[in-house]
């Protein structure tokens, strides 16, 4: 347990570093990732709660960020594959135990365990999922700061085990590319999330 313990201090203390004002990022793909997460997560809470507002600068971004019609093209396949993931009963019922104040070293191994047996875009899209539950979560406890600190863990992610592959499939574009292929994935990544979610309630 100590071991645990001291391994999930260490990975909380090194994502310390990203957290903060806009994205600080010099990498095209890891810039346009931050946009559209953040743009991802605005158009869930528009579908889920149309009364609450949320802009791209309360997560942390510009202004003008989503008028990129490509940008809005990316979100708009994302939102299509996570209607299929939001059927999931058993799904939604993991993710309402995630508590707010996830812990940097858990969330990290959740993620490892969504990618464990491959990459594709079915499962980022369940990693943004997952942070925009959490999000969602921060925004209606106004929880500023782990707003920011949750997208800065979702980065990381992008960074350190899925950069390759995204430059493989030439950027978020793939992710267009590849709609005709999502919804017969789609309950796969339900299924995947839902293991996850096990998986994150046995390390707890």
């Amino acid at each position: 347990m100590a071991d645990g313990r001291e391994e999930e201090k260490r990975e909380g203390q090194e994502l310390q570093g990203a957290v903060g004002g806009e994205d600080v990022v010099d990498d095209p793909i890891m810039e346009q990732g931050a946009v559209v997460l953040r743009g991802y997560v605005i158009e869930r809470i528009n579908t889920e709660e149309p009364g609450r507002h949320v802009s791209s600068e309360d997560l942390g971004g510009r202004s003008s960020e989503q008028q990129d019609p490509h940008i809005k093209e990316v979100v708009e396949q994302m939102i299509k594959i996570t209607d299929e993931l939001n059927r999931n009963a058993e799904l939604q019922r993991l993710i309402n135990q995630v508590p707010d104040d996830c812990a940097g070293g858990i969330f990290m191994k959740v993620a490892r365990s969504i990618f464990a047996d491959g990459i594709n875009w079915s499962r980022v899209v369940a990693l943004c999922h997952l942070a925009y539950r959490l999000i969602y979560k921060a925004i209606t406890s106004n929880n500023q700061e782990n707003i920011r600190i949750i997208i800065s863990w979702v980065l990381q992610v992008f960074r350190e085990q899925l950069h390759p592959w995204f430059v493989q499939q030439e950027g978020w574009v793939g992710v267009i590319r590849g709609i005709s292929r999502w919804r017969t994935v789609a309950v796969v990544a339900s299924v995947v999330l839902v293991a996850t979610f096990v998986y994150y309630r046995k390390t707890r």
